[in-house]
């Protein structure tokens, strides 16, 4: 088992790829926290969890609005109290939030998108942290998606706090990296789950037609299988990763089951990272300035 003995934080855990990551984390021999802001679902996800856990490990439950300061405190007070520790952090709650043009959106609901996506995922970072400090250990694992590498046009809330995930992660594990915790951010692919769902009932005047087209493209065809961003996430989460930091990895076109083979390229690399292109990264010579 590669997590026995491990204990993981969850964040919207209570369906979706949430669920699917708290349900390898147990397969692995972990020691979960679930929570999410729905307390009916999160408590039927534990069920199912608990079930599936058979005794081998513990299935905790905390309804949780990551972007409230105190709550994400409480949370992490309540696993600490249960089980004296915590190794992984897996921030994966979020929201598409309002759709449309920037100029017509709702504010109060754009500025909930970035709560969520971005200070929810900060304010979970920051009340594991002195923990992982003391322990000089930790995996923090966040996700981020499409939003991140692409511009998303009438979903600008979604796709700036994805991008800010990234970059704030990259921050991050270079300010921890002495104290030997990793921070990553994963795009798990294209799902089919509740956030397809909330596009595709919006409609193409609210997302744009392009959009609106793939997204119904991607409901037919399947979309990409939970399990594989799971899978990335559990990788993370153990022991094999050990030394990856700092990177924004593909579940579904990153080789990332070979990565402990280049964990020396990788350090000393942008490789999987942010970056600004320039003319000579596409072989262009626009000379420089003098």
């Amino acid at each position: 088992m590669k997590l026995k003995g491990t204990c993981a934080i969850i964040s919207g855990a209570s369906q979706g790829l949430g669920f699917e990551v708290a349900k390898q984390f147990v397969n692995e021999g972990a020691d979960v926290m679930l929570c999410a802001r729905n307390a009916e679902l999160l408590h039927q996800a534990q069920k199912a969890l608990l079930e599936l856990a058979n005794n081998r490990s513990k299935v905790l439950a905390k309804p949780t609005d990551v972007s409230q300061l105190t709550q994400v405190e409480a949370l992490v007070s309540a696993i600490l109290a249960e089980t004296g520790r915590v190794d992984v952090l897996v921030a994966n709650a979020g929201i598409y939030g309002t759709k449309g043009p920037i100029e017509e959106i709702d504010w109060d609901e754009w500025s909930e998108a970035i709560d969520i996506n971005l200070k929810g995922t900060v304010l979970q970072c920051r009340a594991v942290l002195p923990h992982f400090k003391q322990r000089r250990n930790g995996k923090i694992i966040i996700l981020s998606g499409g939003g991140a590498t692409k511009p998303m046009p009438y979903l600008s809330a979604y796709a700036a706090s994805k991008a800010a995930v990234v970059r704030f992660a990259e921050t991050l594990a270079e300010e921890v990296s002495a104290f030997n915790i990793a921070v990553n951010t994963i795009a798990p692919g294209a799902l089919n789950t509740r956030l397809l769902e909330e596009i595709l009932l919006a409609g193409p005047d609210k997302v744009g037609k392009e959009f609106y087209e793939q997204s119904l493209k991607q409901q037919q065809k399947g979309g990409t299988p939970l399990e594989v961003g799971a899978s990335l996430c559990t990788f993370l989460a153990s022991a094999e990763s050990d030394g990856i930091t700092g990177k924004l990895l593909s579940a579904v076109w990153d080789p990332w089951k070979k990565l402990p083979e280049y964990i020396h390229e990788l350090k000393n690399s942008d490789i999987y990272t942010l970056r600004r292109v320039i003319p000579k990264d596409r072989g262009k010579n626009w000379g420089e300035v003098e």
